[in-house]
């Protein structure tokens, strides 16, 4: 085999793992799954967690669904977290007697007993779900904690807040008495 030869096929086979690759990522692009965004106007995506006091899986749409649900996700270590919490339960016990749905998903690591002594300690009424391992922060790609999305009875996205937020104020309370057809 001459030199020139040789050097002539290693580029050909170059050419075609190159070719190769630009044709998978085509097909990636084209033919694989959309990846939407989880933004105001999107459907919340579904997600499964336990229940701190059942102890028993669910899954967000089949327990949630068709509700105006509020969708808090938290930590206990999260200082922000604990400065909200209070605005919160406030929010609930104005509003669930009108169909208001909370749920807090922690992502504390371990078994849930620091979530249940933060419950106790808040004195939170709504309903807390544990994700130890923090998959809900992927499904509704989350940036930190807390990070809070307002769903409508459709479960779409009306409000999504990145931090804490003052949800028991006047100018809140309004706009979810709105989305449950309120006065």
């Amino acid at each position: 085999m001459k030199k020139g030869e040789g050097m002539r096929r290693q580029w050909t086979l170059v050419g075609i793992i190159v070719a190769g690759l630009l044709l998978g990522a085509f097909a990636l692009v084209k033919f694989g799954p959309a990846i939407e965004g989880v933004e105001v106007g999107k459907r919340a995506p579904d997600f499964t967690a336990v229940r701190l006091v059942q102890r028993d899986t669910i899954g967000f749409r089949e327990q949630y669904g068709g509700h105006v649900t509020l969708v808090n996700i938290w930590a206990t270590w999260c200082v922000p977290c604990r400065v909200e919490m209070p605005a919160i339960e406030r929010l609930y016990q104005d509003l669930s007697p009108r169909g208001l749905r909370v749920v807090a998903v922690s992502i504390d690591e371990g078994n849930g007993d620091d979530v249940r002594a933060f419950v106790k300690e808040y004195g939170l009424s709504f309903d807390i779900l544990h994700d130890p391992v923090g998959r809900i922060q992927a499904v509704y790609q989350t940036t930190g904690v807390p990070e809070t999305f307002l769903l409508d009875k459709d479960g779409v996205i009306v409000k999504k807040i990145i931090g804490p937020h003052p949800w028991s104020s006047p100018a809140n309370q309004r706009i979810v008495a709105d989305l449950l057809g309120g006065d």
